[in-house]
């Protein structure tokens, strides 16, 4: 009898260790901690990730290069953020892949803002093809905003170099310098850039997405990443996706244009736990998220070329390398 119980007993841990479930993976993944990482908020507030047998860590950064520090060094497993030239000398060294893309600039949206001084707007600097030949303040010289500058400058056919670059470092700093004056413009994230305008600090002179729409994040991973856990990555981004189409249907119109669902609220509220932000200041500044995570490689190409003429990045970057994940969604 012993025998036999004792079989039996074997035989019901066996039974047990197979209805258990599988421990989850764990990752890591780096971001800003701004609405700009709004689906990466939703993903893990409402378990996508978790559905996807991922145990998914989020570790907030107050700038994006180290972000991809971080990911090539092997301390992360994905980064989201945006691109500037510090992320493209990083890449480089091709030891990174894009894998989907993140936040857009697009027409309607209020992602980044130009903004004059009213001293500045006064004596005539009335909108953005006005800047040749003004002070602007930017966060850092080679961030994200510097080459949407550059855009602008080529779509008005002004000499970027015109325009006298002063980085401050922080949207307060920049706020401060426009409200007294001691820059004829600025440029401001959203949210911020909102808050000065509504409190007379500054004169809002346009939005770059409705001058210049551009690519202004992505999601990326090492190679050795994008090579040899092709699995991790394909759950990571079914979780993804299906957070992107929910900050999609709060925040935009099925044509892709800026309006608010039925959801705004809801999903702003998910965002302002994990960001600090109002979720009224969420709504009022929110940007586009595409809702199949397609990257615009074109852009991205540009930026590469961009950043390249001007000195901003010393070696060479193979762009297609970049872009050579086989599940990477291009826009058309």
């Amino acid at each position: 009898m012993t025998g036999a119980r004792g079989a039996r007993a074997l035989f019901l841990v066996a039974l047990m260790l197979a209805g258990a479930p599988a421990a989850a993976e764990e990752i890591r993944v780096g971001l800003l901690k701004t609405a700009a990482s709004g689906q990466v908020f939703i993903a893990a507030a409402r378990g996508y990730f978790r559905d996807e047998g991922l145990d998914v860590s989020l570790v907030p950064f107050d700038q994006a290069q180290p972000i991809a520090v971080a990911v090539m060094t092997g301390d992360l497993d994905i980064g989201v953020s945006p691109l500037s030239a510090g992320f493209y000398s990083l890449a480089a060294e091709g030891d990174l892949r894009l894998v989907a893309g993140a936040a857009r600039d697009r027409a309607s949206y209020r992602t980044l803002g130009y903004l004059a001084s009213n001293r500045a707007f006064a004596a005539g600097l009335k909108s953005p093809r006005d800047l040749a030949g003004h002070s602007l303040a930017i966060v850092q010289v080679g961030a994200p905003g510097q080459y949407a500058l550059g855009r602008l400058a080529e779509k008005y056919g002004f000499d970027v170099k015109s325009v006298r670059l002063v980085p401050l470092y922080s949207s307060p700093n920049i706020v401060s310098a426009l409200a007294g004056n001691e820059v004829d413009a600025g440029m401001l994230a959203g949210a911020p850039g909102i808050a000065a305008i509504d409190r007379g600090a500054a004169t809002l002179l346009g939005w770059s997405g409705d001058e210049t729409p551009w690519q202004v994040g992505a999601v990326f991973a090492a190679t050795v990443t994008t090579d040899g856990r092709e699995d991790m990555l394909r759950r990571f981004l079914a979780a993804y996706l299906h957070a992107a189409r929910d900050y999609f249907a709060a925040f935009s119109a099925p044509d892709g244009s800026r309006r608010d669902g039925p959801t705004a609220p809801q999903v702003a509220d998910i965002i302002a736990k994990y960001t600090g932000e109002p979720a009224p200041e969420i709504i009022h500044s929110a940007g586009f998220i595409d809702p199949e995570g397609r990257i615009d490689a074109a852009d991205i190409l540009h930026q590469i070329a961009w950043y390249t003429a001007q000195h901003l990045l010393k070696h060479e970057v193979d762009g297609a390398a970049l872009l050579s994940w086989p599940y990477l969604r291009m826009s058309q």
